[in-house]
């Protein structure tokens, strides 16, 4: 089957691809919006997770195809195998979402409670959460759950294990299935689907730029994905990229680094998200993420509105009425400062609601990434300078040391009743 994607163009899927895109897991990414809140800031962008992972699905395809291009497989059932788990990988892993993006996680059960009975195999060494997350949820679709019988009967060669393998890093896996060559793949295969430069981030910017109207998430996607290759590192093959496109790399982080500040950050959606916090940790909340995997299809944005839209709580009134308190005040800095809460406590002494945000982002995950994430090193290789000996990507440019610091936006929010007040307030006391 071909699908008509509007950034990819044309992408052609499998039979046995098609039955798990059928599968009521994965259509409900139809009712989970890639975005939560900007697109009450962007009103082209309310897409969906449904085509993004298409999307991110065709992209692991033509970063396979460009990397291997002359890699000699033992026979072409092996590279078909690998090419098609590592679309597998990509397909489903953001099939776990919650509603109203990573919002929804704040309700979402105990750990425990969601039983995922492959987390017994992690590594000893990983500290498991007390609370279930999307990633948890993905984990739980593909290895125990209806979709997990779709992924059975139509790849008798690839088991949900070895996809949920690309997704969760930390899963032990005893087989050789990942084994070609003298060479362990998983590494690779599980970088293309996340790390510092996977398909995932690939499609996600240029969509969410594409749909929002900016510019902002454009980069020169087809010269990166030609200029990706693989490099052998202590048995493990490892993603690596061509000098020649470390400057379009650049642009790629500086791209997602611009979109989180100025898009997936801004005012506007930042004060949805704070408001539905405050309903979720309210004591009157009676929203809750079910443990159960099949009734979490059921567990949708629209299901989310249509609770907020039923209940009294001022927060939830607020949302659905599109009364948002509105933003006073915003400071962009790269260091904590007591300003912000010096002025809400200032604003609260005064008898005006307010409430404070702090949206912060980093460059790379090479600051703030898991330790796992850390350790599957992404290299630069040199196909021109025959001298020239492979090196960690981090240290190929000066972009990770200039923006190592986290950056900061801080914002004061209070209603708009009272908006009038609080500003000149802050304008008498010169605050």
């Amino acid at each position: 089957m071909d699908v008509r994607d509007p950034v990819h163009g044309n992408i052609a899927l499998g039979d046995a691809e098609v039955a798990v895109l059928d599968s009521k897991a994965y259509q409900r990414l139809r009712a989970i919006k890639q975005l939560g809140f900007p697109e009450f800031s962007f009103p082209g962008a309310p897409h969906n997770r449904y085509p993004h992972s298409l999307g991110v699905c065709h992209l692991a395809g033509v970063a396979f195809d460009n990397i291997f291009a002359q890699f000699e497989f033992s026979s072409v059932e092996v590279r078909k195998r690998f090419r098609q788990v590592v679309r597998l990988g990509a397909l489903l892993h953001d099939i776990g979402h919650g509603p109203l993006s990573h919002a929804s996680e704040e309700v979402m059960p105990a750990l425990a409670s969601l039983n995922v009975g492959v987390y017994k195999r992690r590594h000893p060494s990983f500290q498991a959460a007390v609370q279930a997350n999307h990633e948890d949820y993905t984990i739980k679709f593909v290895t125990d759950s209806s979709l997990t019988e779709v992924l059975e009967k139509n790849f008798s060669d690839i088991t949900p294990y070895h996809i949920a393998c690309l997704i969760d890093k930390t899963l032990i896996l005893e087989d050789d299935f990942f084994k070609e060559g003298g060479f362990d793949f998983r590494t690779i295969l599980s970088q293309l689907v996340s790390s510092e430069m996977d398909v995932d981030r690939m499609d996600y910017l240029e969509r969410d730029a594409y749909f929002c109207g900016t510019n902002y998430g454009k980069v020169e996607l087809g010269w990166l994905m030609t200029n990706l290759t693989y490099h052998p590192q202590g048995g493990n093959l490892h993603l690596a990229l061509n000098r020649r496109a470390l400057y379009t790399f650049d642009d790629f982080l500086l791209a997602r680094h611009h979109m989180h500040l100025m898009v997936y950050f801004h005012h506007k959606s930042i004060i949805f998200e704070e408001m539905l916090y405050r309903y979720f940790k309210s004591g009157d909340n009676t929203f809750r993420v079910p443990s159960d995997i099949e009734e979490y299809v059921s567990c949708t944005d629209y299901a989310l509105w249509q609770h907020l839209g039923s209940v009294d709580n001022v927060w939830a009134r607020r949302m659905v009425e599109r009364r948002p308190f509105r933003m006073l005040f915003e400071l962009h800095s790269n260091d904590e400062t007591s300003r912000p809460g010096f002025i809400c406590r200032a604003l609260e002494n005064e008898g005006i609601p307010v409430i404070h945000s702090s949206s912060q982002a980093r460059l790379s995950k090479y600051h703030s990434g898991s330790e796992t994430d850390k350790a599957l090193q992404i290299f630069v290789v040199d196909k021109y300078d025959y001298k020239a000996q492979p090196y960690p990507i981090q240290e190929s440019t000066e972009i990770f040391e200039k923006y190592e610091s986290i950056r900061r936006i801080d914002r004061l929010y209070v209603p708009p009743e009272d908006f009038d007040r609080a500003e000149k307030f802050l304008i008498d006391r010169r605050m």
